[in-house]
């Protein structure tokens, strides 16, 4: 072999050899990449997004919210930090499994946290979004609510545009479940003493009810800057151990600017609860939107009927809870009107008289005669006896 072809080949030994190491040192490059980026596939939707890097944007920078990165914040000392990761895992995924209830803009579920205390997480659905600065600051607000009649509010977690609210877990569920059910055989009610019997709420603890929802929805309008619900209803107002009442779905409350600055909440509303200025299009809320509700609830508790669904009235026609009451305290057949379910046995009819004439006050079509929240507190309790308080499930 001369000497030219020997170089050839030794050059060409050369360039194959030198190929090869950077092929090798390309593969276990990008292999490293892929390790440390994880298959995306197997994360939450809430944690998937772009692979692409973002590009750096000095302009931008001052304007990237903590939420881009994911956030989080506790408003009670005894609760823990808590991540997102940490909900998606007690929740397994916010398995349906766990789901407690179906509030506005979001399903609520049962979990323990890590910590160890047992609480409801309200995953809010995409038509609660709004700016992660106005979303933070309404939710500092209802994190200083202090009240026995109010569910707290424990925290909140956001990544990206999923955004869950952590409230105090109430043990006995929804008025609306113990108004109406027997048992708690039905899959939401999964947490609430699953399995317990489900006796009709006694008198004392119907108005027990009412008068912690009263004081409560005075709490909240009576706050320096005052808070309405706009959306009070059975299933919005949950029961301890000792069927105190406590009202609920707090969670969407927002700064409404004008003449009389307040907070309200995003929902406009339930069929049956809500004022008649509201269907009639009047802007803004008002607290006497909340007092109509509550009066609405009052006769509802009372009566054990749901002020949104029609029955069957005297004359086989369908009638709605309100027009049914009015026409039956007309006539004065007052005791007529109490839910068949409560017993009657010392039961005093001028007690009930009043409940219910306070509820029709409260429910007046005409929203500038109706009674503030601290005008009601004050009536009941002049027209209910000291030991009405006391719970007693019969």
């Amino acid at each position: 072999m001369n000497g030219a072809l020997q170089s050839i080949l030794a050059a060409l030994a050369s360039f194959l050899l030198v190929t090869l190491i950077f092929a090798t040192i390309l593969y276990f490059c990008r292999r490293g990449d892929k390790r440390r980026g994880g298959d995306r596939s197997e994360l939450p939707a809430w944690a998937r997004r772009s692979s692409a890097p973002p590009k750096p944007n000095p302009a931008a920078d001052s304007r990237i919210s903590s939420a881009s990165v994911g956030e989080s914040a506790t408003f009670d000392r005894t609760l823990e930090h808590v991540s997102m990761k940490e909900l998606v895992e007690v929740t397994r995924g916010f398995s349906s499994d766990l789901i407690i209830g179906d509030g506005s803009f979001g399903l609520v579920y049962k979990a323990r946290l890590n910590s160890g205390p047992v609480v409801a997480l309200k995953k809010l659905s995409a038509d609660a979004f709004q700016g992660l600065r106005e979303f933070r600051a309404e939710m500092e607000t209802l994190g200083k609510i202090k009240h026995p009649n109010i569910v707290k509010i424990l925290g909140y977690c956001a990544t990206g545009n999923d955004r869950v609210l952590i409230y105090e877990f109430i043990e006995k569920g929804s008025l609306d479940q113990w108004l109406y059910d027997t048992s708690s055989s039905s899959p939401e009610d999964q947490g609430h003493d699953s399995g317990e019997l489900r006796l009709p709420l006694s008198w004392q603890s119907r108005t027990k009810i009412i008068k912690g929802v009263a004081l409560g929805l005075a709490y909240m309008h009576n706050l320096d800057i005052p808070i309405i619900h706009r959306d009070i209803k059975a299933s919005n107002i949950l029961l301890d151990t000792s069927f105190e009442a406590h009202i609920a779905d707090f969670g969407l409350a927002r700064q409404i600017e004008g003449s009389h600055s307040h907070v309200s909440t995003q929902v406009a509303g339930t069929m049956g609860y809500m004022p008649p200025e509201y269907l009639h299009g009047a802007a803004g809320a008002t607290v006497m939107g909340d007092v109509y509700s509550f009066g609405v609830l009052m006769l509802e508790i009372v009566s054990g009927r749901r002020p949104s669904l029609p029955f069957l009235g005297e004359d086989g026609k369908e009638v709605r809870l309100m027009d049914w009451i009015r026409t039956m305290v007309e006539q004065n057949r007052y005791m007529e009107i109490l839910d068949i379910a409560i017993c009657r046995d010392d039961l005093k009819e001028n007690i009930v008289v009043d409940v219910l004439k306070m509820g029709l006050k409260c429910a007046d079509e005409r929203h500038k005669v109706r009674p503030n929240m601290m005008e009601i507190v004050g009536e009941l309790d002049k027209i209910l006896p000291q030991d009405s308080a006391v719970v007693e499930i019969i």
